[in-house]
């Protein structure tokens, strides 16, 4: 499958535009590459869990 096979493909499937999923950066995968990464970013996911910050607050400041 080429990378425009590829875009075709999930444009009909998602409806969005080959251009838009060009620009997103789908490619092709590829366990065989020489560059190949199969574990996950040691980083933490870029996110808050809003209800545990609030519950985390009122106990510090119950603490107080």
């Amino acid at each position: 499958m080429s990378h425009g096979d590829l875009h075709r493909a999930l444009a009909r499937a998602t409806g969005e535009s080959v251009r838009t999923l060009k620009q997103r950066g789908f490619s092709l995968f590829d366990p065989a590459a020489p560059n190949f990464d199969d574990e996950p970013p040691s980083i933490s996911p870029q996110m808050v869990d809003w209800d545990a910050l609030d519950a985390e607050r009122i106990a510090l400041a119950i603490q107080a």
